[in-house]
């Protein structure tokens, strides 16, 4: 049995009892000396509004608290009073943890139980304090489970009836397999994320309607001052972007047979589809956003042009393959781009280069630093773009971003209350198993066109 000794310990509640369990716990006291009462002169309200002062200002209670006392002309022993109340509201709340029989916290033992059984369906490797439970089957977890939730009987259950009455009543299996499946999807959705998310700025929306992104036009240049000192006003103007969000989702089921079985494979396989379909709905939104207009991308609110346009000057007017030349008249007018007021150039750096699949090897060879013979055959741009592929744009096409902190050009959102595909589960009744549910809140927009540049290839 292990036994736990406190070696450090404070009292949090004391009780006065005419029979105490420890005999030994007594209340020592001697004789006090007998009460004398002086009478002393009656106090002014200037005195007592000066006491009534210092004691606020010894408990750091704001000036308002102290004109409230004041004003309503609080005698000292009411100012006390209210001192000791308001203290007492503005206490930090008292902490709790929930512990259970074994004296460990239930909340941990589900997350290493979750983590384990990530861990079997993915094949990763688990942590120390989940490796031992890396033996348990759903069976095992449910009997747990139903444990630590104070059921009785569990020991004299079958599989079915114990997996049935675990995902039926308040235990934490049902939970556990949601959390399971979570530490699944997550990785398989991260690990594949569109490049274009890469280089676009990520946000929240509080809810569905349209989010409206104002920019600011420049200010000019600064007005010299008159000899009188006057010194005169700059205006701007302003432009509005905007997008909304919209909802996907799908279905699976983990059928009664296979959770009787412990199939935990197939919920894995399941759980990784998810979050990859997940994905790929993103990748398909952005992807969809630069193909608007054949490829001119989405109309911008500002002027009512396409994002990629002559009259923006970020369209490339022959087409070429990614090479010295085309970078090079890319960078140039991404360095000539003006503000939103058309006076002050912002002169954007490029560091991504974006290209379809086909371009993919030749870009790779323009892009790595070789020790160039000549001045002449030196390439200025090894080094300085992050090569970025995207199989989702058409042949041929290749495009120059800056770095979305600095200069954003596309940008997404997911609902603020919900970022990323969300997994939820409940019993199922058209089918028998338990339901699994993955919403995704999405939406994607341009805010700028200054920050890309687009090559439509060679026709």
């Amino acid at each position: 049995m292990r036994i736990r000794t406190a070696t450090k310990w404070e009292i949090a509640e004391v009780s006065l009892v005419p029979v105490p369990a420890d005999k030994n716990a007594l209340i020592r006291s001697q004789a006090m000396e007998p009460e004398i009462t002086i009478d002393s002169p009656p106090e002014t309200r200037v005195e007592t509004n000066t006491q009534i002062r210092a004691l606020t200002t010894r408990m750091n209670l704001p000036v308002t608290f102290t004109d409230g006392l004041i004003d309503r002309e609080a005698t000292i022993e009411e100012a006390r009073a209210a001192v000791l109340e308001e203290i007492g509201n503005r206490a930090a709340p008292v902490t709790t943890a929930r512990v259970g029989p074994s004296g460990d916290d239930p909340a941990v033992i589900h997350a290493r139980q979750a983590e384990a059984f990530a861990c079997r369906m993915s094949g990763a490797e688990p942590s120390d304090a989940a490796r031992p439970y890396m033996v348990l089957s759903l069976a095992d977890a449910a009997r747990d489970a139903l444990t630590r939730a104070g059921a009785k009987g569990v020991g004299m259950l079958g599989r079915e009836e114990l997996l049935t009455r675990a995902l039926h009543t308040t235990s934490d299996f049902p939970a556990l397999l949601t959390g399971a499946g979570n530490r699944v999807l997550m990785p398989a959705y991260q690990a594949a994320q569109s490049p274009i998310k890469t280089l676009s700025r990520q946000s929240n929306a509080d809810d569905f309607r349209p989010k409206s992104l104002i920019k600011l036009g420049d200010f000019g240049r600064l007005k010299p001052v008159s000899e009188s000192g006057e010194i005169k006003a700059l205006s701007t103007g302003e432009a509005a972007e905007g997008y909304s969000l919209e909802t996907f989702g799908g279905l699976f089921n983990l059928s009664r047979k296979a959770i009787i079985n412990d199939d935990l494979g197939a919920f894995g396989r399941w759980a990784a589809m998810m979050g990859r379909a997940a994905a790929d709905t993103e990748a398909d939104q952005l992807a969809a956003l630069l193909m608007q207009g054949n490829g001119a991308g989405p109309i911008m609110g500002e002027d009512a042009k396409r994002l990629f346009s002559a009259d923006h000057a970020n369209l490339a007017t022959d087409g070429a393959v990614p090479d010295v030349e085309p970078l090079s008249e890319a960078r140039l007018a991404m360095r000539r781009q003006k503000g939103p007021g058309g006076v002050s150039p912002i002169s954007v750096v490029p560091k991504y280069l974006l290209v379809a699949a086909d371009l993919e090897t030749g870009s790779e060879k323009l892009l790595t630093t070789l020790a160039a013979n000549t001045v002449a055959d030196a390439n200025p741009f090894s080094g300085k773009l992050t090569l970025l592929v995207e199989p989702r744009l058409p042949d041929g096409t290749w495009y120059v971003f800056a770095d979305p902190a600095v200069m954003p050009v596309l940008e997404y959102a997911y609902l603020s209350s919900a970022p990323g595909p969300q997994l939820a589960a409940r019993d199922g009744w058209d089918v028998l198993g338990r339901e699994f549910r993955v919403v995704l809140d999405f939406g994607c927009g341009a805010v700028d066109w200054r920050g890309a540049y687009r090559n439509p290839g060679e026709l």
